[in-house]
């Protein structure tokens, strides 16, 4: 009698996973739920990908979703439905194949969004707060940049002849973003007001401009090619392309002068006239009356600065598209191009809220990035589309205590056996989460926008929590060190994928992989 393996693997693995004799498998079968959920999963891992090469790829970015904000997410998510949270999954976490990514700069252990994007966009690692530059650079030196310019894999992808996009909750001349299309010595020269004039002088042009010029300068690099521009940009950051002068306001401004350009050009205007097929927006309304299908291009700034916090959205003045929205929206417009597409989704707002110590704010975004990955997934042929998600650095979240099953995530510890939070040995209760530095706790209560934290003085140490109800949307909890914005972490994250090329992903790998990895689905670098 023929053996059938495969069966007999997953028999074994959820005999050893449970704990059961195999004896005892069959009735535990029958009646629990959980062994054929986790026995479907199993199975779905051992089915052979032999296809390497894609027509599309989506690389999702989760600023600063690291380890402890998944696990934390995940949790929410379940306790939002009703469920203890521990045991369910967040959309991209079941795809086929994962791998910890190691995340320092050159010149860092703990990195920043502008080394690790230029990583996973160049396949060349490089130093803190440069964009698409090499090693060589030096930071706000504008001389450095000629001849240490990277190219990257949007870029590469133009030249291929593959419609690009570039998606963010943050401004979009802001790190990750501009990490696609700008070389930069300094991160901060989002537009020609934030350089020094000796910059200015030398030559270097403001990250703005290279994104709606992109065009110009990446067929001025390249000696005989021929590109068409980058066909959807949608995000924040509206005042970087923008004259400083009050005339020039969008109708939804919340400044007395909406824009910081100090060379009166209007970067809005310049792609309008530029690409006469495309459509500017600024708004939800101007967003709803795209047609995906007949737009061949779109150009979407959605705030002054960055956008809201998901959290916050409802607020906006004009109102703003979710992450999920606008992936869905982009895909639309970029699956128009027969030969295919690169997409990169940014969720830039996950990596604020940290900052800003508030992790329901942190969590709230992240669920509102998985909707985005969901959406992605849903409106693309998953045989053709590889799908990669992943961070650019953690954060110095913790997840503490010995809360009991089911524990709210964002609530007290309360220990297993018990009804009352714990305390520690100083008499006083503490949450589950927390943070190792940052500006510390705050009782904001139904606030929903994260920064309000940064009008208060930091509060670092601890506090009687007693009386304040920690899962409220204002809440931000408790910090160790007192600094005047939470940090970084240099602990590996993770990278989810599926679809052809995502079976490559395994095991411990350097950030700029992620680069070889797109490269390798769409083959941009012929040998």
């Amino acid at each position: 009698m023929k053996c059938n393996w495969k069966a007999a693997l997953s028999g074994i693995a959820l005999a050893v996973s449970t704990g059961l004799h195999a004896d005892v498998l069959p009735a535990y079968q029958a009646d629990n739920a959980w062994y054929t959920d986790a026995q479907s999963r199993l199975m779905t891992k051992l089915e052979t990908n032999n296809r390497f090469n894609a027509k599309n790829v989506i690389l999702f970015v989760g600023d600063g979703m690291g380890v402890s904000t998944l696990t934390s997410s995940r949790i929410h998510k379940g306790q939002l439905a009703g469920n203890p949270g521990e045991e369910g999954y967040l959309t991209f976490e079941e795809f086929p194949h994962s791998a910890l990514v190691k995340t320092y700069n050159v010149d860092a252990q703990t990195p920043d969004s502008a080394g690790t994007m230029t990583a996973m966009m160049s396949g060349l690692k490089t130093d803190v707060g440069v964009i698409g530059v090499d090693e060589d650079i030096e930071r706000g030196d504008c001389s450095t940049v000629a001849g240490n310019e990277v190219i990257t894999a949007l870029e590469l992808a133009e030249i291929k002849g593959l419609s690009t996009g570039i998606i963010s909750t943050a401004r979009i001349t802001h790190a990750t973003p501009a990490a696609t299309y700008a070389k930069s010595a300094d991160r901060n020269w989002e537009d020609i007001s934030d350089m020094p004039e000796e910059a200015v002088s030398a030559g270097c042009t403001d990250i703005a401009d290279q994104l709606v010029n992109f065009e110009t300068y990446l067929e001025s690099r390249y000696t005989g090619v021929d590109v068409d521009g980058i066909e959807v940009v949608m995000g924040g950051g509206r005042r970087h392309f923008l004259p400083k002068d009050a005339a020039f306001n969008s109708p939804d401004a919340v400044s007395e002068v909406e824009g910081d350009r100090t060379d009166e050009r209007d970067l809005t205007a310049e792609w309008q006239s530029q690409y006469e097929n495309g459509v500017y927006v600024y708004d939800q309304a101007g967003f709803d009356a795209l047609d995906t299908e007949s737009t061949e291009r779109v150009f979407g700034l959605f705030n002054e600065s960055h956008m809201q916090y998901e959290a916050d959205r409802a607020n906006d003045v004009a109102g703003e598209p979710s992450i999920a929205q606008m992936t869905e929206a982009a895909i639309g417009v970029l699956d128009n191009n027969a030969n295919g597409f690169f997409l990169m989704v940014e969720s830039g707002r996950i990596d604020h809220a940290h900052h800003a110590g508030n992790a329901a704010g942190a969590l709230t975004d992240t669920l509102a990035f998985e909707a985005a990955v969901k959406a992605a997934y849903e409106n693309t042929d998953p045989d053709e589309t590889l799908i990669l998600v992943t961070a650019d650095h953690g954060h110095v979240f913790t997840i503490a205590g010995y809360p009991k099953r089911g524990n709210p995530i964002l609530g007290k510890v309360v220990n297993v056996g018990s009804e009352e939070p714990a305390t520690a040995a100083d008499g006083m209760p503490y949450t589950t989460l927390g943070y190792t530095n940052g500006l510390g706790f705050m009782n904001l209560g139904s606030e929903t926008d994260s920064d309000a934290a940064y009008a208060m003085d930091i509060n670092a140490g601890r506090m009687d929590i007693t009386n304040v109800d920690t899962t409220t949307p204002g809440y931000h909890q408790e910090a160790l060190i007192p600094l005047s914005s939470e940090t970084h972490s240099g602990e590996d994250i993770s990278l989810h994928a599926t679809g052809p090329g995502s079976q490559l992903v395994q095991g411990v790998v350097e950030q700029n992989v992620v680069f070889h990895l797109v490269n390798q689905a769409l083959g941009l670098i012929k040998e």
